[in-house]
């Protein structure tokens, strides 16, 4: 088994060996995986923060020894905190990183990093927040980046940068947590999930208070939500349709 760690700001994870390929995710600064298989150009490879697998060029991780990714595992992970920051090498070349990239591993490339990080929990409260960080950040399928997000990105990385873990697509997430039976039972923070009609879970938001949510849909937005679903405040509909709602701290 062979170990890596993304030396870059962000880099994209595909659904298969090949630049062309669909971006099912994104790999962050300082994030630790697990190559399953390696090839030529490409590696298949498992993020240790979730499990999620996909494939990396290999021009664009550093390969680490096992005894050194499990001591970084083990740590506790410090990540950024602001929108875009900045890590330098011993050249003072600058190198950006969005929010939520793991700075803690930052002594893996010698490089130097004096910004702002947080780590450990923060109460539920701190949720909606960290969700307004992300307002208005456009819509990237596979995304986890103030510059392009997906639903469940959001979710995640809204978790994530307080101290708690989500697994990466909405229907995975689904899975975890206490389901509440109406929406007055929910508190902010709470995660709100809607199917298709095939009833495949496709889509998260985070709830607010007051029947508003926090959603990645187009952009990060406000809408509305009730009994049926998310309603649109600009095209004065119904865009998705409820199915759960679930209490994840």
């Amino acid at each position: 088994m062979q170990y890596g760690i993304c030396n870059l700001g962000v880099v994209p994870l595909r659904s298969e060996p090949r630049d062309a390929s669909e971006q099912v995710s994104q790999v962050l600064y300082g994030e630790l995986f697990k190559v399953l298989e390696q090839r030529k150009k490409w590696s298949r490879i498992r993020l240790a923060f979730d499990k999620y697998e996909g494939w990396i060029d290999n021009k664009q991780y550093v390969e680490i020894e096992e005894d050194q990714y499990n001591k970084l595992v083990a740590d506790q992970q410090e990540l950024s905190s602001d929108l875009i920051d900045f890590v330098s090498d011993h050249n003072k070349q600058l190198l950006p990183i969005p929010l939520g990239s793991c700075i803690s591993n930052h002594d893996t490339f010698d490089h130097e990093f004096e910004g702002n990080s947080i780590s450990g929990k923060n109460e539920k409260e701190a949720l909606i927040k960290t969700a307004f960080l992300y307002l208005n950040t456009p819509y990237l399928w596979g995304g986890k980046t103030p510059f392009g997000i997906d639903c469940s990105g959001f979710t995640q990385m809204v978790y994530k940068l307080n101290g708690y873990e989500l697994l990466r697509d909405a229907s995975q997430q689904a899975t975890q947590g206490e389901a509440l039976s109406f929406i007055e039972e929910s508190e902010p923070g709470d995660l709100a999930f809607f199917d298709n009609e095939e009833g495949v879970i496709t889509h998260v938001g985070i709830i607010m208070k007051d029947n508003y949510i926090i959603h990645a849909h187009g952009k990060v937005r406000i809408d509305r939500i009730d009994h049926t679903g998310i309603f649109n405040l600009d095209s004065k509909k119904h865009s998705h349709k409820l199915r759960v709602i679930k209490k994840i701290i």
